[in-house]
């Protein structure tokens, strides 16, 4: 079979922008999450189809050089906009015109149809993707990865939420995209009925895990390698520290599985990977205090974000992994959790149903009992366990990341193709790929 790159030829170079958190950071703490995940590992499969990709993302340290090359055929480009430190997500967009100025000046430098296309990832990268892709006479595909409008009809309790100008930023965003990246078939109608999204320029592309990585392995091995006891019962949390992931339901949960079984405390470990992110900053030893008020602190343990290799040890020690975020756009943990064997309880939201499947349990809503009782049960039960874990490499198995990037390319090429027409129709250079949505 003719692979797309040969039928398509036409695209050759792809800027990505990532304007908040860089592909170089660490996932797990800060903004760096399932986007970084994402970002990287398409841009190195497009590379390995004999695409080049720039990453255009903000500079947050002197130290980093201007130009990185994260792998052959994929560099990241450093912008300058606003100070290196201090500066949250929420103060971005009055750095957008700063950061786009930056981008603008590097491909004035560089040769004439540069780029074939734009892909812009998260609503601020996708405001920058406008200019751009208008300014180069190029199409705009776009991710949002994650939508306030959903966000905001999810909010926990106490937490801020998404400013009226992120959801007028994204709105933008959707009218001058060529083409819309959603993860799931829910995000796509999220995106069709909250954003008024045309059905043809929205497609569906599932994100994917790394199946060379993440891999079943031995327990005991595992349990050794990250300083877990051998014959705990062993609940794993992995993600960003804030509201929205919502690691206080699993909190309460472990405390009433103990309240429930006082025997239990001696053998159940909560392990939470994480660092504080969003409005988590705002209290970021909110969740160590919460354990201690629930008399639970001698059994959460509380570990930093670490390496892809060292992640993938923690999944294989664990009994279970626990997702219980109020909304999610997919849900790469669980993807990856699965690969390894590991099954999955988690919240019955956003794209979770997807990644999970028949290989692991959800829960709906976020009562604390509710989530104890799924834990407790599944913690109880060798037999179910084991048939999970044996539906979770098999179902991982289908989502590789090389599946992920043969889709995007097919739709990169479409929409350089409805570029490319709609120029030669009005035999003229197009105006801007946002006035001619492709039909």
């Amino acid at each position: 079979m003719t692979s797309p790159i040969e039928t398509q030829p036409h695209v050759r170079r792809v800027a990505m922008i990532s304007v908040h958190t860089s592909p170089l950071e660490q996932p797990g703490t800060g903004d760096a999450g399932g986007l970084n995940v994402y970002v990287v590992e398409t841009a190195k499969r497009l590379a390995g189809k004999g695409i080049d990709v720039e990453i255009f993302t903000r500079r947050t340290s002197a130290a980093l050089a201007e130009t990185v090359q994260l792998a052959p055929g994929v560099l990241v480009r450093h912008i300058d906009a606003g100070p290196y430190e201090g500066l949250f997500k929420d103060d971005l967009p009055g750095q957008l015109c700063a950061f786009a100025a930056g981008v603008m000046r590097h491909v004035a430098i560089s040769p004439e149809g540069h780029y074939d296309l734009v892909h812009s990832h998260y609503w601020l990268s996708g405001q920058v993707g406008w200019l751009a892709a208008d300014r180069w006479q190029v199409p705009l595909v776009h991710t949002m990865h994650t939508m306030a409008k959903v966000k905001n009809a999810a909010l926990a309790s106490g937490d801020r939420p998404e400013p009226n100008g992120r959801e007028i930023g994204e709105e933008q965003v959707v009218r001058a995209a060529s083409l819309l990246v959603a993860n799931t078939e829910r995000e796509a109608r999220e995106l069709i009925d909250l954003y008024g999204a045309s059905c043809a320029r929205v497609e569906v592309v599932s994100p994917g895990v790394d199946l060379d990585t993440f891999v079943p392995g031995d327990k005991t091995l595992a349990r050794e390698a990250v300083g877990l006891p051998r014959d705990a019962e062993v609940v794993l949390f992995v993600g960003r520290i804030q509201p929205l992931k919502a690691p206080d339901v699993l909190v309460r949960a472990i405390a009433q599985l103990i309240e429930a079984d006082p025997a239990r405390r001696s053998r159940l470990v909560l392990a939470i990977l994480g660092g504080p992110s969003g409005s988590g900053l705002d209290r970021p030893r909110s969740l160590q205090q919460l354990a201690r008020d629930l008399g639970i602190a001698d059994v959460v343990q509380f570990a930093p974000p670490v390496t892809r290799a060292e992640l993938a040890r923690w999944y294989q020690a664990a009994d279970l992994l626990a997702v219980p975020s109020r909304s999610e756009s997919f849900g790469l943990v669980a993807l990856e959790a699965q690969a390894c064997g590991t099954p999955v309880v988690a919240a019955a939201v956003g794209g979770l149903p997807m990644a999970v499947a028949d290989a692991g349990v959800l829960v709906d809503g976020h009562d604390p009992q509710a989530w104890a009782a799924a834990i407790g049960d599944l913690l109880d039960d060798d037999v179910t366990r084991k048939q999970l874990s044996d539906n979770a490499v098999r179902h991982a198995a289908t989502f590789g990341w090389d599946a992920t990037t043969d889709r995007l390319l097919e739709i990169y090429a479409h929409a350089c193709d409805h570029a490319l027409q709609t120029e030669r129709a009005a035999n003229q250079p197009i105006l801007g790929v946002h006035a001619a949505p492709i039909p």
